[in-house]
């Protein structure tokens, strides 16, 4: 395994050779979790991979069909200041639990029209399979011991997860196909992620037909991603805040500004909002949504830089580690959302010291997506709610722990005592 640490390497791998490193190597928990990896993040390169990254594309993850999903996230957004708003007795408020709640509300509500009968259940389970599919076995390094796997009971306890996820997905597909058969939709209407997936694979129109099992991976991918980065970089921007009284004044500041007289959240004013963007980008560079981002394999012989990659070696971009190197950045471990005034660095995979959605053929296809569901929740928190820290808690001692899998969340919960804001004109 070759592991990257710097931003001229990282153009090599994720540009310059982009096609020679496109590809995936076989894992062992990815394979049973996405049904022999046929999801968009673990399939290997070719006609599957590109056929379903442009359904993503032109099809889930579109401007028009992203806008589509704004009722559901204005909807959500309001039920979490609603209840924060009835649980502010002076008491610590547990941060982390409410936003994961928005997080998988917004994408079930997106993903299926609704919320599932065991939603929390299922949530749980699939963050079970996340943190599975996150840990590297014995397995996965050396194939030929697949053994040692099935004796560390890792691979039975997938296993049984899994089945339980599966029976919750496979439920929901029947039911859309009988709803799409009578006419019938869904509480929220319109097309939903899954809908538009049923309705490609019974098209007959794709060059490599899809299957149940197909559209399940594409699910639990959704769900892992959509659910988990959102929720997680949200946690750590307001844990930063804390962390930073200026900061926090400041974002909270314009927030205020920005929608002082209106009564709902427009989603074209949170794109105007500058430094709360900021603040999200600089929370990028300090937390990554991916530290490491998913190995890549090496399809073909590769010179880089002088080094010769042979056949099928594995690749990993450590994008923590260049978010803090002094090389590229100043004061690289201080959260300081005011560099990006200064420099011209974004996150569409063309700064290569800044990769939070990974870059080249393997890029995130779902920025749009996950970004809208990070933004609007943290502009209501900023808006509706002064924040201080429980008592006896001083803001450098906030617990910055880092627990570490395929995304790098809060080792402990955050609770925070939540003042509710009623502006004196309204």
């Amino acid at each position: 395994m070759v592991v990257v640490s710097s931003l001229d390497m990282a153009r090599e791998v994720l540009k310059i050779h982009d096609l020679a490193f496109a590809s995936r190597p076989k894992l062992v928990s990815p394979d049973i979790i996405f049904y022999k990896s046929t999801d968009i993040v673990f399939s290997s390169y070719g006609d599957y991979w590109r056929q379903m990254r442009k359904i993503c594309v032109l099809e889930l993850f579109t401007t028009k069909n992203v806008r589509s999903f704004s009722s559901i996230r204005r909807d959500e957004a309001s039920s979490l200041v609603q209840f924060i708003r009835s649980s502010t007795r002076g008491e610590p408020i547990n941060i982390t639990e409410r936003i994961s709640w928005y997080g998988s509300s917004t994408t079930s509500k997106a993903a299926f029209g609704e919320l599932l009968k065991d939603q929390e259940r299922f949530i749980g389970l699939v963050k079970e399979l996340v943190e599975l599919a996150s840990g590297f076995s014995v397995a996965d390094f050396f194939p030929s011991i697949k053994i040692l796997h099935v004796l560390s009971g890792v691979r039975s306890r997938i296993l049984r997860v899994h089945k339980n996820v599966d029976a919750i997905v496979e439920n929901v597909i029947n039911e859309h196909k009988k709803n799409t058969a009578s006419g019938k939709k869904g509480a929220f209407g319109g097309e939903h992620l899954i809908d538009v997936l049923l309705r490609l694979m019974e098209s007959g129109e794709l060059k490599i037909p899809i299957t149940n099992d197909n559209i399940k991976a594409i699910i639990i991918d959704v769900f892992g991603a959509g659910t988990e980065t959102s929720a997680t970089t949200i946690i750590w921007a307001m844990s930063e805040m804390m962390r930073n009284p200026s900061v926090l004044a400041k974002a909270q500041a314009e927030v205020r500004e920005a929608f002082k007289g209106k009564k709902t959240f427009n989603e074209d004013i949170i794109e105007d909002l500058k430094y709360l963007k900021q603040v999200v980008k600089e929370t990028f560079r300090l937390h990554p949504p991916a530290p490491l981002l998913i190995p890549r394999e090496c399809r073909e012989e590769t010179n880089i830089n002088g080094y010769t990659i042979p056949l099928k070696t594995r690749v990993v971009i450590n994008v923590y580690a260049m978010g803090r190197d002094p090389k590229y950045w100043e004061d690289a471990e201080s959260f300081i959302p005011e560099r990006f005034e200064q420099i011209s660095v974004d996150f569409m995979g063309n700064n290569f010291e800044y990769l939070p959605f990974g870059a080249g053929r393997r890029m995130c296809p779902a920025i749009s997506f996950g970004l809208i569901n990070v933004y609007l929740p943290l502009a209501n928190l900023l808006y509706h709610f002064d924040w201080k820290l429980p008592d006896g808690v001083k803001f450098e001692d906030v617990d910055m722990t880092e627990l570490y899998g395929m995304t790098a969340a809060r080792k402990s919960e955050l609770y925070l005592i939540a003042t509710p804001y009623y502006p004196s004109h309204e």
